[in-house]
């Protein structure tokens, strides 16, 4: 097994920090990394019981509101397509879904989901200008939204991480290191280097 670089700050990104980033996100902690999650959407959206009525909430609104609402609205339902389930997992992780942009925390490493939450990002950041010049990099490996690719994701994600974090010098090895796991797992990724 690789001993994971703790001191390498990753955070992993969603739309709406409950599937995939999430899933990513329990599986690295526990590989022992230092690790948090986030969306990047106005709001948190979930599935509802017709496909024009999702269930749309504030973030900030707990893991815990979430899961009683869904209950209260049909549990047999929200127990049958996994997201009471799901839910389950978030709140033992975390308070709530967090949201990305008004995130005040530095990383060495951001991975998103999908194209348009790594486009969310970069507008997001290039918004935040400072005068430090610290990098960090934005990594995206797409992932359908749902559970078993959310699932198999988290193992990519992992597997990119414990990667990188066997790097002794990020930036210099980076490309090398993303074109050895596109090669590994047939999956193409997108990179940029972003500041803070």
């Amino acid at each position: 097994m690789v001993m994971s670089n703790c001191s390498l700050k990753v955070a992993v990104i969603c739309s709406s920090n409950m599937n995939r980033s999430m899933e990513a996100h329990a599986f690295l902690s526990k590989k022992g990394f230092n690790v948090k999650s986030y969306g990047t959407g106005d709001k948190v959206k979930l599935p509802g019981n017709a496909p024009d009525r999702p269930n749309v909430y504030d973030f900030g609104t707990t893991y815990d509101e979430i899961y009683n609402d869904l209950s209260s609205k049909d549990r047999q339902y929200y127990t049958q397509n996994g997201l009471l389930h799901m839910l389950d997992r978030n709140r033992r992780i975390k308070l709530k879904p967090e949201r990305f942009q008004t995130s005040n925390e530095k990383f060495d490493i951001l991975i998103t989901c999908e194209e348009r939450v790594y486009d969310q990002v970069i507008e997001c950041m290039e918004l935040k200008l400072s005068q430090n010049n610290e990098a960090v990099h934005l990594i995206n490996i797409d992932i359908q939204d749902n559970h078993e690719d959310a699932t198999v994701g988290s193992f990519l994600i992992c597997e990119l991480v414990q990667l990188l974090a066997k790097s002794g010098d990020l930036d210099n090895d980076i490309d090398e290191l993303l074109h050895e796991f596109e090669s590994k797992f047939d999956k193409t990724v997108l990179h940029t280097v972003l500041f803070y």
